[in-house]
């Protein structure tokens, strides 16, 4: 009898999922993917929505879909994010913002601020 084959842990999924991706679009995912993974502790990987996606006790931000692989869209989806003012949040959903990244310069650029949202976002949950 075959032995039944693990299903991958959810860290491993988001591997898979930055492994299928076009070599030039890994870094700019993996330096955002290390952004949001160290600015809270608290917050655990999956994926969800078929995309990366970052939670603690609810869904908190999810890689966005994008037709050029060559740009990063971060959807913050909880409801508390709406709260939260920054130059870096871009639209007037009622539930949601979105987070527009073109290229390394503008990570790094963005990656104080984006720690910040990240953190304010985790400590509203606690409240």
């Amino acid at each position: 009898m075959a032995k039944a084959r693990s299903k991958p842990t959810e860290a491993e999924q988001v591997n898979d999922w930055i492994d299928k991706l076009d070599a030039s679009f890994k870094p700019s995912v993996n330096a955002v993917r290390k952004i949001i993974k160290t600015a809270a502790e608290k917050l655990n990987e999956r994926v969800k929505w078929n995309a990366p996606s970052y939670y603690y006790k609810e869904d908190i931000v999810t890689f966005g879909p994008t037709k050029a692989r060559d740009k990063i869209v971060l959807v913050f989806h909880h409801p508390n994010i709406v709260k939260i003012r920054s130059e870096l949040l871009q639209g007037n959903y009622k539930d949601r913002r979105l987070v527009y990244l073109n290229s390394m310069k503008e990570i790094k650029d963005a990656q104080k601020e984006l720690e910040r949202i990240i953190k304010e976002s985790v400590a509203m949950i606690d409240k």
